[in-house]
């Protein structure tokens, strides 16, 4: 998969531009592609918001809210490429790394990423890899997905209505979630809910849409990633 290629880009790019000491875990910052709209981060709770540039630093604890019409297209993790679209809200509850030894490729260790989806929608592409761990999720109100393995998915929430749409690969949700499912490619599921399996995305307009826009979010991440890449200084 192309995207797994990016993956180990990505980690040797930030290994090569900073250094830790044995066993340490230090905060990171996304990697902003491209954003189009208005789209502000910042401490949300205090309002204390601006607007995203190239080369704003989103971490641990910031907000990021996208206008109507707005998007943003980042890494939140290497493994971890995101869309978030327009009209919706999440906040960055955990962006970390481990690494063991200095400036070093080998030195990785772990990578971990949890986002809170408040409202909205945003669309994901993950690829963990096999060189380093990589672990991400994403909560909403209703339950947090914790993808493992290669996949595309779509995860829209109204605060009181959560709906996982799957494009690629499975999205398995945590055992302790109500109504623990595995949502395969072209299929979708809704929390609250009384169905105990998914349900095909062609059944319903709403989770048809999201396919379509996690498809054209898809190349659109991956471009932006090898753009990203090019302008990076070494």
């Amino acid at each position: 998969m192309r995207l797994s290629l990016l993956v180990l880009s990505f980690a040797l790019c930030l290994l090569l531009s900073s250094s830790c000491s044995k066993a340490v875990s230090r905060a990171t910052a996304a990697m902003i592609f491209s954003f189009k709209g208005r789209v502000v981060f910042g401490n949300g709770e205090r309002n204390e918001l601006q607007p995203v540039t190239l080369k704003s630093r989103i971490q641990s604890g910031d907000t990021v809210r996208s206008s109507d019409g707005a998007s943003i297209d980042f890494a939140v993790i290497p493994a971890a490429l995101a869309q978030l679209i327009g009209d919706s809200e999440i906040k960055i509850d955990e962006l970390s790394v481990a690494k063991d030894g200095n400036q070093t490729a080998g030195g990785m260790r772990d990578r971990t990423a949890r986002i809170r989806l408040n409202r909205g929608k945003v669309i994901v592409l993950f690829a963990p890899g096999d060189k380093s761990t990589s672990q991400f999720a994403v909560t909403t109100g209703q339950f947090t997905i914790k993808p493992d393995s290669d996949c595309l998915f779509c995860v829209w929430t109204d605060g009181k209505m959560t709906r996982v749409t799957c494009a690629k690969g499975n999205v398995n949700t945590p055992s302790d979630t109500p109504a623990p499912v595995t949502i395969a490619a072209g299929y979708f599921q809704e929390w609250p809910t009384t169905r105990k399996t998914p349900v095909p995305a062609t059944e319903d307009a709403s989770a048809q849409i999201d396919i379509t826009e996690s498809l054209e979010a898809e190349q659109r991440l991956q471009d932006g990633a090898f753009a990203w890449q090019n302008r990076r200084p070494f």
